[in-house]
């Protein structure tokens, strides 16, 4: 019996864990959240040499420069042509966005939506909390 419950709860547990939301546009599943550095970091050790899983810095290209995560594509956020740039990249793909602190990456959100991208997740305190927790940094 106790083993039964067990089971029951770890089930329980855990299917919360693979279900989205639904848009409302109908256009198939849609999923875009804020996550902390750290659950960012555990979704780049998962995704690690996956071709549909990729990593978007939307800082300045000095930002950039200054240091950021391994193998992330530089758009810039305040660019003319960032939407238009946006609207080119892979919308099946499972895309991990971040800028200095979760400001631009959380108002790019709802361009990310209205363009059709299926799963984003927004670093929710940028490169600053990343940093703090001393996770890897590039710097080109």
């Amino acid at each position: 019996m106790f083993n039964r419950i067990v089971i029951l709860m770890i089930l329980f547990s855990f299917s919360g864990c693979f279900s989205e939301p639904n848009n409302s546009r109908g256009e198939g599943e849609q999923m875009v959240k804020t996550i902390t550095p750290e659950s960012a970091y555990k979704l780049v050790l998962e995704n690690e040499g996956k071709d549909d899983f990729h990593i978007l810095d939307i800082r300045t290209p000095a930002e950039y420069d200054d240091g950021h995560l391994e193998d992330a594509i530089l758009l810039d956020y305040y660019s003319a042509a960032f939407e238009e740039e946006l609207d080119k990249l892979d919308k099946n793909a499972t895309w991990l966005v971040y800028c200095r602190t979760g400001n631009r990456s959380g108002k790019a959100m709802s361009i990310f939506e209205r363009l059709g991208f299926h799963r984003v997740y927004n670093m929710g305190e940028g490169i600053v909390g990343w940093k703090r927790l001393e996770y890897p940094l590039v710097s080109d």
